[in-house]
């Protein structure tokens, strides 16, 4: 299953889902956790307030995330988040090192 991560150093999942830039993908099987591939996309926070949910981000963003059953980073903001369930990834928030979080998740999904 491929679930992708927000992470500021691509050791622990630390980063708030707005602020990204890339989402590491890794792929979980059993015990194993391996980088698979980095997606780069479009920053989602740009704090313009006449622009509080620009969808054509959160679109481009599942749309790079294609194939990925979750994506988990550190926070998330309420719309964010219910767009890209929309858009069919679901979200989690989590803090951590990246493989013993995953492996965690994985035996929920």
């Amino acid at each position: 299953m491929l679930i992708a991560v927000a992470s500021k150093d691509g050791r622990d999942i630390n980063q708030h889902f707005g602020h990204a830039e890339r989402f590491l993908v890794y792929e979980v099987e059993g015990s194993e956790v391996r980088l698979v591939d980095e997606k780069k996309v479009a920053r989602y926070c740009s704090c313009d307030a006449d622009h509080p949910l620009r969808a054509h981000i959160l679109e481009a963003i599942a749309n790079a995330l294609t194939g990925c059953r979750a994506v988990i980073c550190a926070q998330i903001g309420q719309g964010p988040q219910m767009e890209m369930e929309r858009l069919g990834i679901d979200t989690y928030v989590a803090e951590g090192p990246i493989k013993a979080t995953l492996l965690e998740l994985a035996k929920i999904l």
